[in-house]
């Protein structure tokens, strides 16, 4: 089952194992570079059914960090057009996850600590739905107006229709991990008195507005997916029921696959770290929202990833660490499940 296609809508995917989007903190004023093309192209080489690139940045402001991939302008777009064209020369499909960091943005590369950058080293002012600090580090983000509001949805339209422009076949909207539309989502973040705050439907308005904006704004016959953190870990926070009353609005809106992740929010919270520890997550949303699923999470072993495909936990399982390991692992899984996988001819000579 790991290596049966996934068609949704009009793209058929050559098998289930996805790359999960994860930051290189490489990229100079938002640019891709050779790293990027080598990166994902390998994964590319390697099997994978769906590249999906990293968390890309709808604005200048909506960067982790200065040295994040961004999507703001037509030049980022032709840059990203080569990496696309390379992996779909290869048989995979390419995605792209579209990000505002909110909170979260302004700070360094995890390498160089991860702390907040200031204004006069190159960094910005933050925004997010209420002045909450991430942890005790940052300062308090500036809580965003109705304008900004118009602005950064606006932004995701224009960040998915240079996508598209690009190539990319699908577009992930990043909901997860803390990031701005989580911010919105979470009580423990959302402290807003207006139509965007309060009860668990208002805290899901905006969240819901940029997905059915950037859904238009996507070719009929693409995918759009939103990654989801399923549960904040933490007393009074998002849970996966909220997640589950999230996704049935989702797929009204057109979405086709939820991607289910988890925590992020807040800095001391302490998920149940083991192997496969949220395909419960996306088991439930899958069964109970009536919508297609990934599993992503501490997934590494072959007979794990084709369990939870084959018993339909999961649509497909996306790998981020096991791929950084190994960039040929589908090739290496296919062998030890007696399945088939494009091998690019110029190694068939090792198959």
């Amino acid at each position: 089952m790991l290596f049966n296609p996934l068609t949704l809508r009009s793209l058929t995917i050559r098998n289930r194992v996805f790359v999960s989007p994860m930051c290189q903190y490489s990229s100079e004023d938002g640019m891709p570079a050779d790293w990027h093309l080598v990166h994902l192209g390998s994964r590319a080489v390697g099997g994978a059914g769906l590249v999906m690139q990293e968390a890309t940045a709808v604005s200048p402001e909506g960067r982790i960090s200065p040295s994040d991939m961004g999507i703001w302008s037509d030049a980022h777009a032709d840059r990203l057009s080569r990496i696309v064209r390379f992996i779909c020369g290869q048989g995979a499909s390419a995605g792209i996850q579209l990000a505002h960091a909110g909170r979260k943005a302004s700070t360094a590369p995890p390498w160089n600590g991860g702390g907040r950058v200031g204004v006069d080293q190159g960094g910005w002012e933050p925004i997010a739905p209420s002045p909450v600090a991430f942890d005790a580090r940052g300062p308090s983000p500036r809580a965003m107006t109705a304008a900004d509001l118009d602005r950064v949805r606006d932004e995701f339209v224009a960040a998915a229709r240079r996508s598209a422009a690009a190539g990319y076949q699908v577009a992930e909207i990043h909901a997860a991990h803390g990031y701005l539309l989580h911010q919105f989502l979470s009580p423990l973040s959302n402290h807003r008195e207006d139509e965007f705050g309060g009860a668990p439907a208002a805290r899901m308005r905006y969240p819901l507005q940029v997905a059915a904006a950037v859904r238009d704004a996507w070719p009929a016959g693409h995918p759009v997916f939103v990654r989801v953190s399923s549960t904040d870990y933490a007393a009074g926070g998002w849970t996966l029921e909220d997640t589950i009353s999230f996704a049935r609005e989702l797929k009204k809106a057109g979405i086709d696959l939820i991607d289910c992740s988890s925590g992020g929010l807040v800095p001391d919270a302490k998920p149940p770290l083991g192997p496969g520890y949220q395909v419960p997550f996306s088991a439930a949303v899958r069964r109970e929202a009536g919508i297609a699923t990934s599993a992503v999470g501490l997934i590494t072993e072959a007979w794990q990833a084709e369990t939870i495909v084959a018993t339909g936990q999961a649509d497909a399982v996306l790998l981020g660490r096991e791929f950084l390991r190994d960039p040929y692992w589908p090739m290496h899984a296919a062998k030890s499940l007696h399945a088939e996988v494009r091998w690019p001819v110029q190694y068939e000579r090792a198959r």
